[in-house]
């Protein structure tokens, strides 16, 4: 049988080692992506066209989307094409979207489903469809 503590363990590197190499193929990609920096597998990030920054000790997690384009403007005859920002120290719930163009601010939190569809404020906590704010997170409260 299978000690639990090391097969926990196994688990929990492998998840590291995968996630580095996502971290890779999205740098590769063109992504500009700062250190400790967590991509769920499930998460979709924007490389089609445009760009996409995120910073340093952000958590993206699993359905989440950043988008850097918008193609249903191909539908109006313009391309919008755009940098998206994450800032640093952020977290982005399950199935979250932030459309493109758009700056999250530095120690946000993104709430599970929440449409963002405009700039958040450093240290803003929101939630919903369109994305209001919720709350504001303390320093206390901040990585590094």
């Amino acid at each position: 049988m299978i000690n639990k503590k090391i097969f926990a363990s196994f688990v929990h590197w492998s998840s590291i080692i995968l996630n580095s190499f996502r971290i890779t193929r999205l740098k590769l990609s063109g992504v500009k992506i700062g250190k400790r920096t967590f991509v769920s597998k499930c998460a979709k990030i924007d490389i089609r066209r445009g760009n996409i920054v995120i910073g340093n000790d952000c958590y993206i997690t699993h359905g989440s989307v950043i988008l850097c384009h918008d193609a249903a403007a191909r539908l109006m005859k313009k391309q919008f094409v755009s940098t998206t920002i994450i800032g640093n120290d952020v977290f982005i719930g399950v199935n979250a979207v932030i459309l493109p163009g758009l700056i999250v601010g530095d120690h946000a939190i993104i709430a599970a489903g929440a449409v963002v569809t405009k700039n958040i404020e450093n240290g803003a906590i929101v939630a919903g469809n369109p994305a209001k704010v919720i709350g504001q997170r303390h320093a206390d409260t901040f990585v590094g």
